[in-house]
């Protein structure tokens, strides 16, 4: 059967976009806990017998650095959540089906992106 003509991924691809999905939350996750120690250590480096301009400034970059660990926290677990709705698309079949056009989305970009749920056709169109 052509690909063009194809409605859906098959059982057996669906089960390996699965264990790649699988894979990249388990990293992710693991990602995302680290981002949160960071963001929850105290920041104590010792200086407290510098001079207070240096600790000033640390200080300083360490409110820089909590603000950047939560917004790549806050990025990591909407990608965690983008992966798991996409196991959940895996469940219905559904998975890998363009949300605008109804086309399935080229494989290469799914391997890429696995949590994507447009085709690049329809993310063209949205430019």
């Amino acid at each position: 059967m052509p690909a063009t003509t194809k409605k859906r991924y098959t059982d057996s691809e669906l089960l390996e976009f699965k264990g790649l999905i699988e894979e990249k939350i388990e990293k992710a996750q693991a990602d995302l806990e680290l981002l949160k120690s960071a963001y929850m250590n105290d920041g104590n480096n010792g200086t407290e017998d510098t001079s207070p301009t240096f600790k000033a400034f640390e200080e300083g970059s360490e409110t820089m650095s909590k603000e950047a660990n939560t917004q790549l926290a806050i990025r990591q677990e909407k990608f965690i959540r983008d992966l798991r709705n996409a196991l959940i698309r895996i469940e219905n079949k559904t998975y890998g089906i363009c949300r605008v056009t109804g086309k399935l989305i080229n494989k290469k970009r799914l391997l890429l992106v696995p949590h994507a749920t447009l085709s690049i056709e329809a993310k063209n169109i949205q430019k």
